[in-house]
């Protein structure tokens, strides 16, 4: 028998997600891989926004809502942007081309090119869709406690 315990504050959460940009194409999906995603509400892992748009769904339900980038991602942070000299790059790179950036923690952060020049190459460490605005279509698997 399905869980029909509603979401609120505080309970595991595990569904399928579609994230789609305003012009329909697909940013990203669990369905892709076949594994749903897992969280407890109120974890920090979603913006309070998101949340709220879950919010007393139950299991077997399926919604689309669309976020505003404050709500999704956020907007870019000009913080994270980052000059790295063009010498550092075998070729010189393409814009929107992605790098990966070794850490000292030993884990991989994605930059995007996003501009080039004869000394420097601009590279974005905000996600990828920081700044736009996004329409999530949720599947709700289970409900738990």
């Amino acid at each position: 028998m399905i869980s029909r315990l509603a979401i609120e504050h505080g309970r595991e959460v595990i569904l399928h997600f579609t994230i789609k940009l305003t012009d329909d194409s697909v940013a990203d999906s669990t369905k892709v891989a076949g594994k749903p995603a897992k969280f407890r509400m109120g974890d920090g892992s979603l913006t309070e926004n998101f949340e709220a748009c879950l919010v007393g769904l139950k299991a077997g339900d399926e919604r689309e809502f669309e976020l505003a980038p404050e709500d999704a991602f956020g907007m870019p942070n000009p913080d994270n942007y980052y000059q790295v000299a063009t010498t550092k790059f075998g070729e010189r790179p393409d814009i929107g081309q992605i790098f990966m950036f070794p850490q000292p923690e030993g884990v991989e952060l994605p930059g995007i090119v996003r501009a080039v020049n004869e000394q420097f190459v601009t590279i974005d460490f905000n996600h990828p869709l920081a700044g736009q605005r996004v329409r999530f279509a949720v599947e709700i698997i289970a409900v738990n406690p």
